[in-house]
């Protein structure tokens, strides 16, 4: 797994060499990745829900307007060519905690959101996700409530 996101890590940064931290970007790139499929699920992306998914991974991990490009692009590709969510999860649950896990919940809340319009199928893979990171229902709900406010 970790090569596979150097490899599209480089391929759209444009960028040979990789931070210190390898597993810090793999954490970003499934994040990036999870925030995109999300989009994906009614099948239509749009462009508020490719701006909110620019802006959570923008505030989430405090990068610039360009690298937050790089990684959303990144992720798009990822989510057009992956056949499952358990990688991404999987990672995600191992290396990270329970607060990180309630962000990434949030984050995902914002993206279905940011069109206007809860699709069944967007809500659906929300719920998914957090089953797969041991996220209680409740905060399943806390966290759809708070991005539902305005």
């Amino acid at each position: 797994m970790i090569t596979k996101i150097r490899n599209l890590l480089v391929k759209y940064t444009g960028s040979v060499e990789m931070a210190a931290d390898e597993g810090e970007q793999a954490l970003q790139l499934a994040t990036a990745t999870l925030l995109m499929e999300v989009a994906r699920a009614d099948s239509h992306i749009s462009d508020d829900e490719r701006q909110a998914i620019r802006r959570a991974i923008e505030t989430h991990y405090g990068f610039s307007p360009e690298k937050s490009q790089q990684i959303t692009r990144a992720a798009e590709h990822e989510a057009e060519h992956s056949t499952s969510l358990y990688p991404f999860t999987r990672l995600i649950d191992r290396e990270c905690g329970y607060q990180d896990k309630l962000q990434i919940i949030r984050m995902l809340w914002q993206v279905v959101h940011a069109d206007g319009c809860t699709d069944k199928h967007e809500e659906h893979l929300v719920r998914r996700v957090a089953d797969l990171l041991h996220v209680p229902h409740r905060e399943f709900i806390r966290a759809k409530l708070l991005a539902a406010e305005p």
